[in-house]
């Protein structure tokens, strides 16, 4: 049985992101998993995502760093809750704050893997570091506060 990704487990109300949501078919459709203590993502670039030929925008290497961070924190929420309070559906995180590092040029057309790790989660906070890897070479990091959404919250 193949394990359903992080964005799989979000309400539909919570579904529609561009970056990883699965209720929008136009978006990239990131989806994370747990590796071990490390979260990973794939995604490859194609030509629109271009910033000068050959190589990413810089827009797209921060929007795949923030929906792979928030979908790690709403993984790491959810596996502090005790047994008994947990559900089939994931807590929603957002971003509070994100931080990126462009440290070399990230070509186009190469599967690019994010690999994040939680640095700090308290109460509805996670702080998550992530690492993107393109053809095994690191390209950016990222530091991602992430803040999980209240559960009153009504988001129409």
């Amino acid at each position: 049985m193949k394990t359903k990704a992080f964005q799989e487990y979000y309400t539909e109300d919570f579904s529609h992101c561009y970056g990883c949501g699965t209720n929008n078919e136009f978006g990239h459709q990131l989806k994370t998993y747990w590796d071990g203590e490390e979260t990973v993502s794939h995604f490859t670039p194609t030509p629109e995502h271009t910033a000068l030929p050959g190589y990413v925008y810089g827009g797209l290497i921060a929007s795949v760093i923030d929906c792979h961070s928030t979908g790690s924190g709403a993984a790491a929420l959810h596996r502090e809750l005790d047994e008994s309070d947990r559900k089939e559906t994931y807590p929603r995180c957002v971003t509070a704050s994100l931080k990126v590092d462009y440290l070399k040029p990230t070509p186009i057309g190469c599967n690019l893997e994010l690999r994040g790790k939680i640095k700090e989660l308290i109460g509805r906070k996670v702080v998550v570091d992530v690492t993107l890897f393109a053809e095994e070479e690191i390209c950016a990091k990222g530091e991602v506060i992430v803040v999980q959404i209240p559960d009153n919250w009504n988001p129409k």
